[in-house]
C-alpha cells in the first residue's frame, strides 16, 4: 500500500462523506434462506459514529429477539446453526413490528446527530439482511424505515478488495481484528464485528477529495 493509503482518512461531516446517507450495519438472524416465507427471528443494528478524530468507529448497537411472525416458517436447519433456543425463558421477544421500531428508532436517532437524510444499510452479503428487514417492514405495513430501500454497502466486496477475503470470519482476521467463532451466528454479534471491519476499510481508503 502506498503511503497515503495507509494513512487513515480523517472525515469532517459524516452527512458529506457518504451523499448524505448514514452507514448503519445491520446483522439479520432468521429461520432460513427465503425472505418471503421464513421467520425473522434476531436483529441487531449500528449506525457508524465519528470519533474525535474524524475516524468512523462503530456506533451504539439496538437489538431485538422477534417473535416469529403469522403466516412465516422457520426451518430447522437454521437453528441449528444460529443456536437459537425459541423457548428461552430469557430471550425477551418481541413481536416483530416492536422489535422494528425499537431499532428503527436507534436509527432514526443517528440520522438526525449527522444531519443525514437516510441510512443506507451496511452488510455482509447485505441484501440478504435488507431483502429480509424489507419483507418485515411490508408484514407489519410499517411506514417509518429509515433505510434506503435497495441501496447498501457490502462488505464482502468491500474485504474481497482490501484483503482478498469474502468469508466474515475471514475478513475480519485479515484485518487484524478479533473474532470468535463460538459467539459467530448472533445477530449482535456478527454485526459488531461487520462493523469494526467497515470502518477499518473506509478509514484507510485513499481520497483524493
Amino acid at each position: 500500500m502506498t503511503e497515503s493509503a495507509a494513512t487513515p482518512v480523517r472525515h469532517k461531516k459524516m452527512s458529506e462523506r457518504f451523499r448524505g446517507y448514514l452507514p448503519v450495519v445491520v446483522d439479520v438472524e432468521t429461520g432460513g434462506f427465503d425472505w418471503n416465507r421464513h421467520a425473522l427471528l434476531e436483529i441487531a443494528v449500528q449506525p457508524v459514529d465519528l470519533d474525535e478524530n474524524g475516524l468512523l468507529v462503530p456506533g451504539e448497537t439496538a437489538s431485538a429477539h422477534l417473535i416469529p411472525a403469522p403466516g412465516t416458517e422457520i426451518d430447522p436447519k437454521s437453528l441449528q446453526i444460529t443456536g437459537i433456543d425459541l423457548d428461552h425463558p430469557f430471550r425477551l421477544a418481541k413481536e416483530e413490528r416492536d422489535a422494528l421500531e425499537h431499532v428503527f428508532a436507534a436509527v432514526r436517532a443517528a440520522v438526525r446527530k449527522y444531519d443525514c437524510q437516510r441510512a443506507i444499510l451496511v452488510g455482509h452479503n447485505a441484501h440478504f439482511d435488507l431483502n429480509f428487514l424489507n419483507a418485515a417492514v411490508a408484514r407489519t405495513q410499517h411506514k417509518r424505515n429509515p433505510f434506503h430501500p435497495f441501496s447498501v454497502f457490502d462488505t464482502v466486496s468491500l474485504a474481497g478488495v482490501a484483503y482478498g477475503q469474502t468469508v466474515l470470519a475471514r475478513a475480519v482476521h485479515a484485518a487484524g481484528l478479533s473474532w470468535n467463532s463460538e459467539e459467530a451466528h448472533s445477530a449482535v454479534y456478527d454485526t459488531e464485528r461487520t462493523a469494526e471491519l467497515f470502518c477499518k476499510i473506509v478509514n484507510a481508503w485513499p481520497r483524493t477529495a
